[in-house]
């Protein structure tokens, strides 16, 4: 099966027999795991990626269930962490490709220390802060990264060639920028869809190494109301842009701007990330929290229980999701009561 399985790859002339033994020895770091994230890495892995690391912070809900495809509704059942699930569903699908994981919200010393290892970095998040962040680790060891974003029937992508191309903070200033979500607008699959056909087939030009057949565009579309733009952006890139310009700072890459506590957006939850990391014992936990009576859901990566009408879900890493507020005050009195 092994011998075959990548012929008609192979076939493809871009790509041939070279390209495949170029693409099998390459690493890709993967930064989220919802609806962009599951079909990059299931592209990536049928395609013979080398090695494969997947960052998440969440876990499998029902509400993914319609769009991030790796995913079946025992993992919603069970709350399995989406960098888990997408794992054990990735192996089914092609042994012969390494896959680490990290669950975790992916802080800026992580970044650096897990792409610097990589060859291709692609972008599959739901904010711009950690864009934002990529974009510098990208800019400061010098490797490419891939952004994608969609909501509701719109998407966009664009590929950031360190040295080549103008890089997200570039564009981020001049190129006007949803704010909508998808927890907050809605989403079709196939908006996703679209956006990982353009994303995975850069990534292949990428790790292959044809970057000529880079477009160098900003692609936006709207399946919805039948748009498609390649917008030309070179332009764009800034001699004094803090990231990519003469003399970078990369301000994204700072403690300052590492943020502690965020809501986000639409779901009615707070991220608490303590201050330094520390490693939760979910079993003393779950035996506490049993003894008092509390509703808790337990399984080896992380611990959910109501509280005081809000629902905390306990990573072993010291990260809590508070359930059932926006409010940073009353979140952090909830996460209290259980962290002093």
């Amino acid at each position: 099966m092994h011998k075959d399985r990548y012929s008609r790859q192979e076939l493809f002339r871009p790509i041939g027999k070279d390209g495949q033994q170029m693409i099998r020895s390459k690493h890709v770091l993967l930064i989220g795991a919802g609806a962009l994230g599951t079909g990059n890495a299931e592209a990536l892995v049928r395609a013979g990626i080398g090695k494969l690391t997947i960052v998440d912070r969440d876990y499998v809900e029902a509400s993914n269930l319609q769009r991030q495809q790796l995913y079946c509704e025992s993992d919603a059942r069970k709350r399995l962490p989406k960098a888990i699930a997408a794992k054990y569903r990735l192996e089914q699908l092609n042994s012969f490709v390494e896959i680490d994981t990290k669950i975790t919200d992916i802080s800026y010393s992580e970044l650096l220390s897990l792409a610097e290892k990589a060859h291709l970095i692609i972008d599959a998040t739901d904010n711009y802060d950690t864009r934002l962040m990529i974009n510098d680790a990208a800019q400061k060891l010098g490797i490419p990264w891939i952004y994608g974003a969609c909501v509701g029937s719109y998407g966009m992508t664009f590929t950031v060639v360190p040295g080549r191309t103008p890089c997200f903070n570039c564009l981020w200033e001049s190129v006007p920028m949803t704010g909508e979500t998808c927890d907050t607008a809605g989403i079709i699959s196939s908006a996703a869809g679209m956006v990982v056909a353009y994303q995975t087939a850069d990534a292949l030009k990428l790790l292959v190494e044809d970057f000529d057949s880079l477009s160098g565009r900003l692609i936006t579309f709207d399946l919805w109301q039948n748009t498609h733009n390649s917008i030309k952006v070179d332009k764009l890139k800034k001699p004094g842009c803090p990231s990519c310009g003469e003399s970078p700072t990369y301000p994204y890459l700072s403690s300052k701007n590492r943020m502690k506590t965020a809501v986000l957006c639409g779901r009615n939850t707070v991220q608490i990330r303590p201050a330094e990391r520390k490693r939760v014992n979910l079993n003393d936990l779950h035996a506490v929290f049993s003894t008092q009576g509390l509703p808790v859901q337990f399984n080896n990566f992380l611990l959910s229980v109501e509280l005081d009408s809000k629902r905390m879900v306990i990573f072993e890493d010291g990260r809590v999701l508070v359930h059932g507020t926006s409010n940073l005050v009353e979140a952090k009195k909830t996460y209290h009561l259980v962290f002093n």
